[in-house]
């Protein structure tokens, strides 16, 4: 005991080591800010509300000439796009381009495609680049012309992704068909059957967009098992998030200057958020630890040899000299003997 007290662990030390939740939470707030988050989410947002647009008006530009047949389809991809978002402006705003892009599908036109191509790859470059930080990995360098081409083939995997989310979320138009061929559609039972089922598709068609950006979208994919529950944590504060984002939005928009900038404030701060809380999500994720122990250790650094010659003096110590002597004179007298 050298007298002195040891430093007892602080109050968060200590419920660090209680709550394991606690701990991953704080250690995943720590690898958000060491890598840059809030820089990544800035240019994430910017990105996006630069694509958004030209994205969408590709993509429904499509969907028209493919469903143009089925109008009743197209109408609730339409709504499960525009009620995606928590302010009513934006949805307006939204609700507009879709229309225009519908009918003006044949305009849309090579130079539209090629706007959408950047816009949408500038935006996928960003997000693979700061979902690849939260996960700490080292990514190959590629040439820009094989980059370019994994980050479009990326952009088709999200939106693929999306569309199958986007079909799972109108299975409720399918209940409510269900109800209403048996005549059950007003009663409370089947309005509460029906709400259920509505918020468990949301939630299951977000899940399968946060799984595939979580474990496909980093340069270096990780496995889906790794994200099952990032994807399942993300896909359930995204509808928390949207809630408050309309209680939010709406308390903004109520004042002079957000009734002029309505729309475009509130898709730049449901933008900044949403891609705020992908990159913690991811965070989280990777903090967890069966990812902890994925991660390789980091290398040592260059060994260094240094040789060390020590030079002796040239006196010979008298205790030396005595010992050689004698070495000598029983060397000669074991040589005397074998003669």
């Amino acid at each position: 005991m050298t007298g002195q007290q040891e430093e007892k662990p602080g109050r968060l030390a200590l419920l660090r080591r209680k709550h394991g939740w606690l701990d991953r939470l704080i250690r995943a707030f720590e690898r958000y800010q060491k890598q840059y988050g809030d820089y990544y989410a800035a240019a994430i947002t910017y990105f996006s509300v630069l694509a958004m647009v030209p994205l969408l008006m590709i993509a429904f530009a499509v969907a028209g000439f493919v469903l143009a047949g089925n109008p009743e389809l197209l109408g609730r991809l339409q709504a499960s796009i525009t009620t995606a978002v928590p302010s009513p402006a934006m949805s307006q705003m939204l609700t507009g381009v879709v229309d225009q892009a519908i009918r003006q599908a044949g305009a849309v036109g090579v130079i539209g495609l090629l706007t959408a191509l950047y816009s949408g790859l500038g935006w996928m470059t960003n997000l693979r680049e700061a979902l690849t930080a939260q996960w700490t990995q080292v990514p190959d360098q590629q040439p820009m012309l094989r980059r370019m081409v994994s980050d479009l083939l990326s952009l088709i995997g999200l939106g693929a992704a999306m569309a199958v989310s986007i079909g799972i979320s109108a299975l409720g138009g399918l209940g409510l068909r269900l109800f209403e061929l048996v005549g059950i559609e007003h009663t409370a039972v089947a309005l509460l059957v029906l709400q259920g089922l509505t918020t468990l598709l949301s939630l299951a068609a977000s899940w399968l967009v946060f799984l595939w950006v979580l474990a496909r979208l980093p340069r270096k994919p990780v496995t889906l098992r790794s994200a099952v529950w990032g994807a399942l944590f993300a896909a359930i504060g995204f509808e928390v998030l949207k809630q408050v984002a309309v209680i939010y939005l709406n308390s903004v928009t109520t004042s002079p200057a957000g009734a002029a900038f309505g729309p475009i404030l509130g898709l730049l701060v449901f933008a900044n958020l949403t891609s705020r809380f992908i990159l913690f999500v991811t965070a989280w994720t990777a903090c967890a630890p069966e990812n902890m122990e994925l991660a390789p250790p980091p290398p040592p650094g260059p060994a260094i040899i240094r040789p060390i010659v020590q030079v002796r003096g040239n006196r010979i110590g008298a205790r030396t000299t005595a010992g050689l002597v004698s070495l000598g004179a029983l060397a000669g007298w074991a040589w005397r003997r074998r003669r």
